[in-house]
């Protein structure tokens, strides 16, 4: 794997090359670094061995953490993350929760079944045919599909990623304002899924878990369209039903309907 560390419009792992974009280039932080490590550790567990790429202050940076944080706790993570701008209201990342979005249908096998299962576990194939599939544009090897994986609370990535897989290629502007249509999302508080005995930081995403996460002992909210209210309602758990929140999409764009589910999932408090 090949790390590269410059000004990039925001940090992914985008077919064998991790373009690191730091929020105060060339100037890097201590979570920066750590995420940095988790990400060669993650590769090296996995048969994969890692290059860094990135002027000589930075590498020098990188060599004194390793140095002075031996054996030390993990970094807190900051309260917003500013390696991604890209969203109008936060301009970061907020760190509080994290969350996984799912199409309608799946969202219905994913309560029946009371879990959010890996790729693998959901469709029942193995991890060589899903990598193997076009839809996996970045190319991403095998053991990832091993995993849940999950983004920041306020991010719409998730939401994204729903009407790329329904419509079968990247979404246009119309098609993410006037033409979105929302998936279901799960809400996990960060700092409790991260003590999930199978979670696993791996530099890229804020965690991932193997195999599977069972709703009951570990979702926060979920947030389901009131456009999907119907189709949803008979497969909700009794157990769940608290947690469940129906909000009508009367938002302009992707973005705004970003924000009003992550404000109301702040809002409704622990």
């Amino acid at each position: 794997m090949l790390i590269k560390i410059n000004r990039f419009e925001f940090t992914e792992c985008w077919d064998g090359v991790l373009y690191k974009n730091l929020s105060d280039y060339p100037r890097i932080t201590d979570w920066e670094i750590q995420s940095l490590l988790d990400f060669m550790v993650y590769e090296e567990m996995n048969g994969r061995s890692c290059r860094i790429e990135a002027e000589s202050s930075v590498l020098e940076a990188i060599e004194r953490f390793k140095q002075t944080n031996k054996g030390n706790k993990r970094i807190a993570v900051p309260p917003i993350i500013t390696e991604c701008t890209a969203c109008p209201t936060y301009k970061g990342c907020m760190t509080e929760y994290v969350c996984h979005t799912a199409s309608a249908e799946n969202a219905v096998k994913i309560l029946d079944c009371g879990s959010l299962l890996s790729a693998v576990k959901a469709r029942n194939m193995p991890s060589s045919l899903l990598k193997a599939e076009a839809r996996n544009a970045a190319n991403d090897p095998e053991d990832y599909f091993d995993y849940v994986m999950f983004a920041w609370g306020n991010c719409q990535a998730g939401d994204r990623l729903v009407m790329e897989r329904k419509l079968g290629r990247s979404p246009t502007e119309e098609e993410l304002s006037t033409g979105f249509t929302p998936g279901i999302i799960f809400f996990f508080r960060y700092d409790v899924l991260t003590k999930h005995p199978d979670a696993i930081f791996d530099g890229v995403l804020p965690v991932k878990v193997k195999n599977g996460v069972k709703l009951n002992e570990y979702v926060h909210s979920i947030i389901i369209p009131t456009m999907h209210k119907e189709i949803i309602i008979d497969h909700i758990p009794d157990e769940l039903r608290d947690r469940v929140h129906f909000l009508e999409n009367d938002c302009r764009d992707i973005w705004e309907w970003s924000e009003k589910v992550y404000e109301y999932i702040k809002s409704s408090g622990n």
